[in-house]
């Protein structure tokens, strides 16, 4: 369930591709049962073509990836988190438009 921009975030790699990324990340926690999840999923792909080698954007599968929703408080999704240096320096609960997440990424990169 994702586009070909979109990477893949677990318990085994988060570290490595979120945490210790040169760039920022912008990550999607979702699960295959909920159903605002799959609304956000089209937004999340057409914000990684737009954000190529800017910003890395993957998904967490809570189902998948316990210990890391455990570990950053995830409580409800969809939740988008962007990570930058990283921190979670954004948080977005809930399924939202795609300017909302749009203006969250532009805001850390310094565009208009």
């Amino acid at each position: 369930m994702a586009g070909e921009n979109i990477l893949h975030f677990d318990d085994s790699n988060f570290e490595s591709e979120v945490i210790n990324s040169d760039l920022p990340v912008l990550v999607d926690f979702w699960a295959e049962w909920c159903g605002p999840c799959h609304m956000v999923t089209p937004v999340i792909e057409e914000l990684a073509g737009e954000y190529s080698g800017k910003v890395k954007v993957g998904k967490v599968d809570v189902d998948k990836a316990p210990q890391t929703a455990a570990k950053l408080g995830i409580q409800n999704i969809p939740t988008v988190v962007l990570f930058e240096g990283g921190q979670a320096v954004e948080r977005i609960v809930g399924a939202r438009n795609k300017s909302d997440y749009k203006a969250a990424v532009d805001a850390k990169l310094g565009a208009p």
